[in-house]
């Protein structure tokens, strides 16, 4: 008994130290993260017992249910065809997603904005940037970061947003037509178009706090917090997309990767996609 109740502090340890950045991460990923931690503690839980772990102690996740729209279609900018449905990547930098949402500043009483750009193949986040208003220049900040990380610019590249009017302005489009980025777009408000960059916002703003929205006090503290989860997010989560690889570690491999999770419903079909 003395065993089993030492083994149950030095799991809610590993689990409360875990969640100092990664406030609402999934009991999954959490306990796949974990599994190095375990072995070096000689610790053997299984996922179920692990479930019921997090059940004993209060330490479940429940999901939260908050948005606001920050895609404006309405413009006169050229629009462009999806070029990834249907696509199956086999390496990094092959294919891009982009897309835009906001974070709550509570001492300023109003909204800033997260442009992410992440890789389809490995889930890693190779671009973002913590901005004021909905202009283009947050997008493109974004852009450029995600573009100094891009090694080999003679392959194929896809760059995929939806059809906001800071990805058809011409700042934007013609740094994408200058770096030779094919650009794709959605074709209809439908967020299954760009799941991955749906659910990888998702995944900053529910996972790192115990609030019913993220928050922070100035923009400051936000691109600061920011920076940190984004750290966190791509060498230390693992994904079920991408073999429970971190985006880091899948971003190095080739090839197809093995996802960890079942499909439920065959009419969605970038439903594969939400998963990370």
């Amino acid at each position: 008994m003395e065993r089993i109740a030492l083994q149950h502090n030095v799991i809610l340890g590993l689990v409360q130290k875990k969640r100092e950045i990664w406030k609402r991460g999934s009991g999954r990923n959490l306990h796949k993260s974990l599994n190095k931690e375990f072995a070096e503690h000689h610790i053997k839980i299984g996922r179920d017992k692990f479930f019921d772990f997090l059940r004993v102690n209060k330490l479940l996740i429940k999901p939260k249910r908050f948005r606001t729209k920050t895609t404006c279609s309405y413009h006169h900018f050229n629009r462009y065809d999806n070029l990834v449905e249907g696509l199956i990547t086999l390496r990094c930098n092959e294919i891009w997603v982009s897309d835009i949402t906001y974070l709550w500043l509570k001492q300023l009483d109003k909204f800033c904005y997260l442009s992410i750009i992440t890789d389809l193949y490995s889930r890693k986040i190779v671009g973002y940037n913590v901005h004021e208003d909905l202009s283009v220049n947050g997008c493109i900040e974004a852009l450029r970061m995600a573009l100094k990380q891009r090694k080999n610019k003679h392959e194929k590249l896809i760059h995929h947003s939806d059809r906001g009017v800071q990805y058809c302005s011409h700042s934007y489009v013609n740094i994408l037509n200058k770096a030779n980025i094919h650009i794709s777009m959605t074709q209809t408000g439908d967020p299954l178009e760009n799941a991955v960059a749906e659910r990888v916002h998702k995944t900053i703003k529910e996972e790192f706090t115990n609030d019913k929205q993220i928050n922070f006090c100035n923009i400051a503290q936000a691109k600061t917090e920011i920076k940190k989860f984004i750290e966190f997010y791509n060498n230390k989560r693992p994904h079920r997309s991408v073999n429970w690889l971190t985006p880091n570690e899948a971003h190095l491999q080739t090839g197809i990767l093995q996802r960890q999770w079942k499909t439920y419903y065959a009419k969605q079909r970038w439903g594969d996609l939400m998963e990370a």
